[in-house]
């Protein structure tokens, strides 16, 4: 049976202390079946490669690319962080209190 990571204190992203993460799968569930993927990553790998972020870093996560473009080229923390806007967003983040809710903008 494949262990998944525990829940730290701290969000993964931003590294502010926040009492309820959630689990971002970095090689989203929907594509582990797909052929390519399953070429290119274990059945462990697909299952077990998540990071625990505060809701603010999930959003900006999804907000930042497609779902196939996070499991296929920005599956790790520090692949993450090459994405230009979500690492200025998590520098930004990272000195806000537990409890702040950035409010997104919406594009027109």
């Amino acid at each position: 049976m494949l262990k998944l990571p525990s829940q730290p204190d701290c969000c993964e992203l931003c590294e502010r202390p926040v009492a309820q993460l959630t689990r971002h799968h970095l090689i989203p569930k929907h594509l582990h079946r797909k052929k390519r993927f399953q070429k290119l990553f274990s059945k462990e790998e697909l299952i077990t490669r998540t990071l625990w972020v505060c809701r603010p870093c999930h959003n900006a996560i999804h907000k930042a690319c497609s779902e196939y473009d996070l499991g296929l080229h920005y599956n790790t923390r520090e692949k993450l962080l090459e994405l230009e806007e979500l690492r200025v967003f998590v520098e930004w983040l990272r000195d806000k209190p537990e409890g702040f809710v950035p409010k997104f903008r919406r594009k027109a």
